[in-house]
Protein backbone atom coordinates (compact mmCIF):
# COMPACT_ATOMS: atom_id res chain seq x y z
CA UNK A 1 0.00 0.00 0.00
CA UNK A 2 1.53 3.09 -1.06
CA UNK A 3 1.86 5.88 2.21
CA UNK A 4 1.90 9.01 -0.51
CA UNK A 5 -1.59 9.30 -1.71
CA UNK A 6 -3.04 8.26 1.72
CA UNK A 7 -0.86 10.49 3.76
CA UNK A 8 -1.87 13.62 1.01
CA UNK A 9 -5.24 12.83 1.41
CA UNK A 10 -4.54 12.70 5.23
CA UNK A 11 -3.33 16.47 5.55
CA UNK A 12 -5.36 17.38 2.97
CA UNK A 13 -8.35 16.47 4.69
CA UNK A 14 -7.37 17.56 8.07
CA UNK A 15 -6.42 21.26 7.10
CA UNK A 16 -9.62 21.74 4.87
CA UNK A 17 -11.42 21.11 8.40
CA UNK A 18 -9.43 23.65 9.84
CA UNK A 19 -9.38 25.84 7.53
CA UNK A 20 -13.10 26.18 7.84
CA UNK A 21 -13.45 27.02 11.51
CA UNK A 22 -11.02 29.60 10.81
CA UNK A 23 -12.52 31.46 8.40
CA UNK A 24 -16.12 31.67 9.97
CA UNK A 25 -12.97 32.72 13.30
CA UNK A 26 -11.94 35.56 11.84
CA UNK A 27 -15.35 36.91 10.06
CA UNK A 28 -17.04 36.70 12.89
CA UNK A 29 -14.60 38.40 15.50
CA UNK A 30 -14.21 41.40 13.13
CA UNK A 31 -18.25 41.94 12.93
CA UNK A 32 -18.51 41.37 16.49
CA UNK A 33 -15.51 43.89 16.88
CA UNK A 34 -17.51 46.24 14.90
CA UNK A 35 -20.72 45.58 16.49
CA UNK A 36 -19.14 46.71 19.66
CA UNK A 37 -17.30 49.57 18.81
CA UNK A 38 -20.50 50.93 17.51
CA UNK A 39 -22.23 49.90 20.89
CA UNK A 40 -19.67 51.68 22.90
CA UNK A 41 -19.68 55.00 20.82
CA UNK A 42 -23.68 54.38 20.22
CA UNK A 43 -25.23 53.46 23.68
CA UNK A 44 -27.76 51.10 21.76
CA UNK A 45 -28.93 48.67 23.63
CA UNK A 46 -29.54 46.25 20.40
CA UNK A 47 -25.70 46.85 19.59
CA UNK A 48 -24.57 45.73 23.04
CA UNK A 49 -27.05 42.77 22.59
CA UNK A 50 -25.68 41.74 19.11
CA UNK A 51 -22.19 41.84 20.51
CA UNK A 52 -23.38 39.37 23.06
CA UNK A 53 -25.31 37.27 20.83
CA UNK A 54 -22.60 36.89 17.93
CA UNK A 55 -19.96 36.49 20.41
CA UNK A 56 -21.71 33.25 22.11
CA UNK A 57 -21.82 31.70 18.48
CA UNK A 58 -17.65 33.40 17.18
CA UNK A 59 -16.37 31.62 20.69
CA UNK A 60 -18.03 28.15 20.13
CA UNK A 61 -16.58 28.15 16.88
CA UNK A 62 -13.24 29.23 18.47
CA UNK A 63 -12.88 26.59 20.82
CA UNK A 64 -13.52 23.51 19.03
CA UNK A 65 -11.24 25.42 16.09
CA UNK A 66 -8.49 25.02 18.63
CA UNK A 67 -8.93 21.74 18.94
CA UNK A 68 -8.58 20.86 14.93
CA UNK A 69 -5.91 23.12 14.55
CA UNK A 70 -3.91 21.01 17.90
CA UNK A 71 -4.69 17.76 15.85
CA UNK A 72 -3.34 19.29 12.69
CA UNK A 73 0.22 19.69 14.48
CA UNK A 74 0.55 16.54 15.41
CA UNK A 75 0.80 15.47 11.45
CA UNK A 76 3.60 17.44 11.44
CA UNK A 77 5.52 14.74 13.26
CA UNK A 78 3.54 12.26 12.48
CA UNK A 79 3.69 11.64 8.77
CA UNK A 80 5.86 14.35 7.38
CA UNK A 81 9.35 14.34 9.39
CA UNK A 82 10.81 14.61 5.56
CA UNK A 83 10.36 18.69 5.70
CA UNK A 84 11.21 18.48 9.13
CA UNK A 85 14.07 17.37 8.78
CA UNK A 86 14.86 19.47 5.74
CA UNK A 87 13.73 22.87 6.55
CA UNK A 88 12.11 22.94 9.49
CA UNK A 89 14.35 25.61 10.90
CA UNK A 90 12.98 28.04 8.46
CA UNK A 91 9.23 26.40 8.14
CA UNK A 92 9.06 26.28 11.82
CA UNK A 93 10.17 29.66 12.84
CA UNK A 94 6.56 31.20 12.06
CA UNK A 95 4.62 28.08 12.64
CA UNK A 96 6.07 28.42 16.43
CA UNK A 97 5.47 32.41 16.58
CA UNK A 98 2.09 31.59 15.21
CA UNK A 99 1.36 29.02 18.48
CA UNK A 100 2.34 31.83 20.95
CA UNK A 101 0.01 34.21 19.16
CA UNK A 102 -3.06 31.73 18.77
CA UNK A 103 -2.17 29.68 22.25
CA UNK A 104 -1.44 32.40 24.65
CA UNK A 105 -1.74 36.32 23.51
CA UNK A 106 -5.24 35.68 21.40
CA UNK A 107 -6.63 33.19 24.26
CA UNK A 108 -5.53 35.47 26.96
CA UNK A 109 -7.29 38.26 25.59
CA UNK A 110 -10.59 36.45 24.71
CA UNK A 111 -10.75 34.84 28.06
CA UNK A 112 -10.52 38.37 29.56
CA UNK A 113 -13.37 39.65 27.40
CA UNK A 114 -15.65 36.96 27.72
CA UNK A 115 -15.82 37.26 31.48
CA UNK A 116 -15.09 40.95 31.23
CA UNK A 117 -19.11 41.92 30.07
CA UNK A 118 -20.49 44.81 32.96
CA UNK A 119 -16.59 43.92 34.95
CA UNK A 120 -14.55 45.59 33.15
CA UNK A 121 -14.41 49.74 32.07
CA UNK A 122 -16.28 49.52 28.65
CA UNK A 123 -13.19 50.96 26.57
CA UNK A 124 -10.76 48.50 28.54
CA UNK A 125 -13.44 45.79 27.40
CA UNK A 126 -13.42 47.19 23.62
CA UNK A 127 -9.86 47.59 23.38
CA UNK A 128 -9.36 43.39 24.09
CA UNK A 129 -12.00 42.53 21.61
CA UNK A 130 -9.88 44.79 19.21
CA UNK A 131 -7.24 42.56 20.34
CA UNK A 132 -8.49 39.56 19.91
CA UNK A 133 -9.16 40.57 16.34
CA UNK A 134 -5.45 41.72 15.68
CA UNK A 135 -3.89 38.26 17.46
CA UNK A 136 -6.39 36.56 15.36
CA UNK A 137 -5.51 37.81 11.79
CA UNK A 138 -1.69 37.98 13.23
CA UNK A 139 -1.87 34.02 13.65
CA UNK A 140 -3.25 33.93 10.30
CA UNK A 141 -0.26 36.31 8.93
CA UNK A 142 1.97 33.75 10.49
CA UNK A 143 0.65 30.54 9.22
CA UNK A 144 0.22 32.07 5.41
CA UNK A 145 4.18 32.63 6.12
CA UNK A 146 4.73 29.60 6.69
CA UNK A 147 2.85 27.94 3.95
CA UNK A 148 4.12 30.85 1.30
CA UNK A 149 7.48 29.47 2.24
CA UNK A 150 6.27 26.17 0.28
CA UNK A 151 5.09 27.66 -2.43
CA UNK A 152 8.27 30.26 -2.65
CA UNK A 153 11.00 29.06 -0.62
CA UNK A 154 13.00 32.74 -0.27
CA UNK A 155 15.36 34.08 2.20
CA UNK A 156 17.18 30.22 2.45
CA UNK A 157 20.53 28.65 1.11
CA UNK A 158 21.07 24.59 0.89
CA UNK A 159 23.79 23.98 3.84
CA UNK A 160 25.01 20.22 4.27
CA UNK A 161 21.39 19.08 2.81
CA UNK A 162 18.99 21.78 4.87
CA UNK A 163 17.86 24.60 4.03
CA UNK A 164 18.92 27.03 6.15
CA UNK A 165 17.30 30.95 7.01
CA UNK A 166 19.28 33.65 5.90
CA UNK A 167 16.75 36.67 6.04
CA UNK A 168 13.45 36.24 8.24
CA UNK A 169 12.52 39.52 6.56
CA UNK A 170 12.33 37.36 3.46
CA UNK A 171 9.74 35.68 4.31
CA UNK A 172 7.42 38.72 4.77
CA UNK A 173 8.08 39.89 1.69
CA UNK A 174 7.68 36.92 -0.21
CA UNK A 175 5.14 37.33 -3.32
CA UNK A 176 3.35 34.23 -2.35
CA UNK A 177 2.10 36.30 0.24
CA UNK A 178 1.56 39.25 -1.05
CA UNK A 179 -1.80 39.07 -2.74
CA UNK A 180 -3.07 35.09 -0.92
CA UNK A 181 -2.94 37.15 2.97
CA UNK A 182 -5.56 39.66 1.90
CA UNK A 183 -7.11 37.42 -0.43
CA UNK A 184 -7.74 34.98 2.89
CA UNK A 185 -8.58 38.27 4.80
CA UNK A 186 -11.81 38.85 2.11
CA UNK A 187 -12.57 35.37 2.18
CA UNK A 188 -12.91 35.38 6.12
CA UNK A 189 -14.94 38.64 6.17
CA UNK A 190 -17.06 37.39 3.06
CA UNK A 191 -17.35 34.00 5.12
CA UNK A 192 -19.05 35.96 8.39
CA UNK A 193 -21.14 38.00 6.25
CA UNK A 194 -22.93 35.24 4.68
CA UNK A 195 -22.71 33.65 8.40
CA UNK A 196 -24.59 36.53 10.20
CA UNK A 197 -27.50 37.62 7.06
CA UNK A 198 -28.12 34.09 6.93
CA UNK A 199 -28.51 33.61 10.43
CA UNK A 200 -31.10 36.87 10.75
CA UNK A 201 -32.71 35.38 7.80
CA UNK A 202 -33.46 32.40 9.08
CA UNK A 203 -35.23 34.20 12.28
CA UNK A 204 -37.28 37.10 9.95
CA UNK A 205 -38.63 33.62 8.21
CA UNK A 206 -39.56 32.59 11.26
CA UNK A 207 -41.20 35.69 11.72
CA UNK A 208 -39.29 36.98 14.86
CA UNK A 209 -40.15 39.61 17.16
CA UNK A 210 -36.57 40.84 17.07
CA UNK A 211 -37.00 43.19 13.96
CA UNK A 212 -34.52 45.45 14.78
CA UNK A 213 -31.74 43.78 16.19
CA UNK A 214 -31.95 41.10 12.79
CA UNK A 215 -32.52 44.25 10.67
CA UNK A 216 -28.95 45.38 12.48
CA UNK A 217 -27.19 42.44 12.02
CA UNK A 218 -27.96 41.63 8.41
CA UNK A 219 -27.02 45.72 7.45
CA UNK A 220 -23.68 44.85 9.22
CA UNK A 221 -23.70 41.46 7.34
CA UNK A 222 -24.12 42.51 4.02
CA UNK A 223 -21.87 45.23 3.65
CA UNK A 224 -19.32 43.25 5.30
CA UNK A 225 -20.39 40.11 2.90
CA UNK A 226 -20.30 43.13 -0.03
CA UNK A 227 -16.30 44.28 1.26
CA UNK A 228 -15.45 40.34 1.52
CA UNK A 229 -16.18 39.56 -2.14
CA UNK A 230 -14.97 42.88 -3.44
CA UNK A 231 -11.26 41.67 -1.98
CA UNK A 232 -11.52 37.99 -2.69
CA UNK A 233 -12.13 38.89 -6.60
CA UNK A 234 -9.76 41.64 -7.00
CA UNK A 235 -7.26 39.65 -4.71
CA UNK A 236 -7.71 36.44 -6.73
CA UNK A 237 -6.73 37.65 -9.64
CA UNK A 238 -3.85 39.93 -8.41
CA UNK A 239 -2.34 36.34 -7.74
CA UNK A 240 -2.76 35.19 -10.98
CA UNK A 241 -0.57 37.97 -12.37
CA UNK A 242 2.76 37.13 -9.50
CA UNK A 243 2.28 33.44 -10.45
CA UNK A 244 4.81 34.03 -12.99
CA UNK A 245 7.27 34.76 -10.17
CA UNK A 246 7.67 31.89 -8.17
CA UNK A 247 5.40 29.31 -10.09
CA UNK A 248 4.82 29.77 -13.55
CA UNK A 249 3.25 26.49 -14.20
CA UNK A 250 0.92 26.56 -11.35
CA UNK A 251 -2.35 26.53 -13.63
CA UNK A 252 -0.95 23.78 -15.66
CA UNK A 253 -1.65 21.13 -13.17
CA UNK A 254 -4.81 19.38 -15.26
CA UNK A 255 -7.84 18.58 -14.17
CA UNK A 256 -7.02 18.66 -10.88
CA UNK A 257 -6.03 22.63 -10.68
CA UNK A 258 -8.38 23.44 -13.14
CA UNK A 259 -11.78 22.31 -11.92
CA UNK A 260 -11.48 23.82 -8.80
CA UNK A 261 -10.12 26.81 -9.67
CA UNK A 262 -13.19 27.12 -12.69
CA UNK A 263 -15.78 26.19 -9.55
CA UNK A 264 -14.07 28.85 -7.07
CA UNK A 265 -14.31 31.68 -9.54
CA UNK A 266 -17.84 30.86 -10.21
CA UNK A 267 -18.59 30.83 -6.51
CA UNK A 268 -17.00 34.09 -5.82
CA UNK A 269 -19.03 36.17 -8.19
CA UNK A 270 -22.22 34.23 -7.08
CA UNK A 271 -20.97 35.61 -3.55
CA UNK A 272 -20.67 39.16 -4.98
CA UNK A 273 -24.21 38.98 -6.60
CA UNK A 274 -25.93 37.36 -4.00
CA UNK A 275 -24.13 40.05 -1.34
CA UNK A 276 -25.23 43.70 -4.17
CA UNK A 277 -28.94 41.66 -3.78
CA UNK A 278 -29.04 41.43 -0.36
CA UNK A 279 -28.45 45.48 -0.09
CA UNK A 280 -32.15 45.55 -1.55
CA UNK A 281 -33.40 43.92 1.81
CA UNK A 282 -31.79 46.43 4.18
CA UNK A 283 -35.22 47.92 4.53
CA UNK A 284 -37.06 46.57 7.42
CA UNK A 285 -40.60 45.98 5.44
CA UNK A 286 -38.51 44.57 2.22
CA UNK A 287 -36.56 42.46 4.83
CA UNK A 288 -40.11 40.77 6.32
CA UNK A 289 -41.88 40.15 2.97
CA UNK A 290 -39.09 38.86 1.33
CA UNK A 291 -39.36 35.56 1.94
CA UNK A 292 -37.78 33.76 -0.85
CA UNK A 293 -34.55 35.83 -1.00
CA UNK A 294 -34.65 35.14 2.72
CA UNK A 295 -34.92 31.43 2.10
CA UNK A 296 -32.09 31.42 -0.41
CA UNK A 297 -29.69 33.91 2.13
CA UNK A 298 -29.82 31.44 4.49
CA UNK A 299 -29.06 28.56 1.60
CA UNK A 300 -26.18 30.44 1.24
CA UNK A 301 -24.12 30.55 4.10
CA UNK A 302 -22.20 26.89 2.47
CA UNK A 303 -20.74 29.43 -0.38
CA UNK A 304 -18.11 30.86 1.12
CA UNK A 305 -16.44 27.20 2.93
CA UNK A 306 -17.19 26.05 -1.04
CA UNK A 307 -15.06 28.55 -2.45
CA UNK A 308 -12.38 28.46 0.54
CA UNK A 309 -11.77 24.96 0.21
CA UNK A 310 -11.76 25.21 -3.88
CA UNK A 311 -9.21 27.88 -4.08
CA UNK A 312 -6.99 26.10 -0.90
CA UNK A 313 -7.09 22.96 -3.13
CA UNK A 314 -5.94 24.83 -5.84
CA UNK A 315 -3.33 26.44 -4.10
CA UNK A 316 -1.86 23.13 -3.07
CA UNK A 317 -2.45 21.11 -5.72
CA UNK A 318 -0.64 23.61 -8.17
CA UNK A 319 2.43 23.15 -5.91
CA UNK A 320 2.95 19.17 -6.95
CA UNK A 321 4.86 17.22 -7.17
CA UNK A 322 7.00 19.13 -4.76
CA UNK A 323 6.19 19.90 -0.89
CA UNK A 324 8.40 22.98 -0.95
CA UNK A 325 8.71 24.32 -4.92
CA UNK A 326 12.01 23.16 -6.45
CA UNK A 327 13.33 22.34 -3.43
CA UNK A 328 11.81 18.95 -1.41
CA UNK A 329 9.55 16.54 -3.45
CA UNK A 330 6.18 15.22 -1.55
CA UNK A 331 7.17 11.99 -1.94
CA UNK A 332 10.63 12.60 0.06
CA UNK A 333 9.42 14.23 2.60
CA UNK A 334 6.86 11.28 3.70
CA UNK A 335 8.04 9.86 7.39
CA UNK A 336 8.87 6.18 7.16
CA UNK A 337 5.92 4.72 8.31
CA UNK A 338 3.69 1.88 6.34
CA UNK A 339 0.40 2.78 4.55
CA UNK A 340 -1.19 0.67 6.82
CA UNK A 341 0.09 2.77 9.57
CA UNK A 342 -0.84 5.76 7.66
CA UNK A 343 -4.50 5.01 6.86
CA UNK A 344 -5.14 4.03 10.53
CA UNK A 345 -4.32 7.73 11.87
CA UNK A 346 -6.28 9.05 8.61
CA UNK A 347 -9.17 7.25 9.88
CA UNK A 348 -8.72 8.13 13.75
CA UNK A 349 -8.26 11.60 12.71
CA UNK A 350 -11.60 11.83 10.33
CA UNK A 351 -13.39 10.42 12.88
CA UNK A 352 -12.02 13.11 14.95
CA UNK A 353 -12.74 16.05 12.93
CA UNK A 354 -15.88 14.42 12.08
CA UNK A 355 -17.25 14.58 15.96
CA UNK A 356 -15.69 18.16 16.58
CA UNK A 357 -17.71 19.48 13.14
CA UNK A 358 -20.89 17.87 14.33
CA UNK A 359 -20.29 19.31 17.22
CA UNK A 360 -19.73 22.84 16.34
CA UNK A 361 -22.49 23.13 13.52
CA UNK A 362 -25.08 21.54 16.60
CA UNK A 363 -24.16 24.09 19.57
CA UNK A 364 -24.11 26.54 16.75
CA UNK A 365 -27.22 25.90 15.35
CA UNK A 366 -29.13 25.68 18.70
CA UNK A 367 -27.49 29.16 19.76
CA UNK A 368 -28.46 30.53 16.65
CA UNK A 369 -32.44 29.95 16.19
CA UNK A 370 -32.56 30.45 19.96
CA UNK A 371 -31.88 33.92 19.23
CA UNK A 372 -30.84 36.52 21.79
CA UNK A 373 -31.31 36.61 25.28
CA UNK A 374 -33.86 39.36 26.67
CA UNK A 375 -31.68 39.94 29.14
CA UNK A 376 -28.25 39.44 28.60
CA UNK A 377 -26.03 37.98 31.00
CA UNK A 378 -22.82 38.56 32.35
CA UNK A 379 -20.30 36.82 30.15
CA UNK A 380 -20.56 35.24 26.91
CA UNK A 381 -19.02 32.00 27.22
CA UNK A 382 -21.06 30.35 30.23
CA UNK A 383 -24.56 30.61 29.01
CA UNK A 384 -24.00 28.78 25.72
CA UNK A 385 -22.05 25.87 27.81
CA UNK A 386 -24.88 25.54 30.06
CA UNK A 387 -27.61 26.31 27.65
CA UNK A 388 -26.82 24.21 25.13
Amino acid sequence: MDPLPIARAQFATTTSFHFLFVLLTLGLVTLVAVMQTRSAFGRKPELLRMTRFWGKLYVINYALGIATGIVMEFQFGLTWTGLSAFAGDVFGAPLAIETLVAFFAESTFLGLWIFGFSKLNKWVHLALIWLVTLTAYASALFIMVANSFLQNPVGTHLENGVLKLDDFGALLANPALAAALPHLIGAAVLTGGFFVVGVSAYHFIKRTTEIEFFRRSMRIGVVAALLGSLLVINQGFAQFGLLDEYQPDKLKGGPEVGAPLGFMIMIGFVCLLAALLGTALLHRDRVTRARPLLYLMVLAIPLPFVAAIAGWLVREFGRQPWLIYGKLRTADAIAGVSGGEILFSFLAFTALFAVLAIADWVLMARVARRGPEVDAPQAVALPVLSGV
